[in-house]
């Protein structure tokens, strides 16, 4: 029996207020006063039978350093049986930084039902070089399912706090 769709968006919810709730920080430093911060999480889970197969991954992470923050997240789902394929990604991050900073923020999902591959990319920077940089990439390709996130920050001083996460499901279809 496949996932329905109605299936799917629940587990993406659920999923999505996970890592809003949890997240360890990886590395914490502290250069010219400042602190700074990256954390990452991940998870994924499989249910796979004789006639039909499901499965999620997902990943995001956050940086901090002075007034800047990025965040990223992406999550993948894949319902299979043997007449049938449902397939969902979804992407997204933001970035701030204060008066004198720049920010920039991509996201995109691009494919087709079993081939969905999508990123998010997200920094802010300020000047004398304190940026913050969170970048995840997630993909759903026949049954193979995998995300990983990247954060970084950095502060002049020393080199930057970094978090780096990945998981990986396959349904074996």
């Amino acid at each position: 029996m496949a996932i329905s769709r109605l299936a799917l968006a629940a587990v993406t919810g659920l999923f999505v207020a996970g890592i809003a709730g949890s997240g360890v920080a990886q590395g914490v430093g502290h250069a010219g006063g400042g602190g700074m911060s990256a954390s990452t999480v991940g998870s994924g889970g499989a249910s796979v039978t004789p006639n039909s197969a499901s499965g999620t991954v997902g990943t995001g992470g956050s940086a901090a350093s002075g007034s800047t923050s990025a965040t990223s997240l992406g999550l993948g789902a894949q319902s299979t049986t043997p007449t049938q394929s449902s397939s969902s990604l979804s992407t997204g991050g933001s970035a701030a930084a204060g008066d004198d900073g720049h920010t920039m923020s991509k996201s995109g999902v691009h494919g087709s039902t079993n081939n969905l591959h999508g990123q998010s990319m997200n920094q802010a920077h300020e000047p004398g070089g304190v940026w913050s940089k969170s970048h995840t990439k997630t993909k759903v390709h026949k049954g193979e399912l995998s995300s990983r996130t990247k954060s970084m920050a950095h502060e002049p001083g020393g080199p930057p706090v970094k978090s780096t996460t990945g998981t990986s499901v396959d349904l074996g279809r």
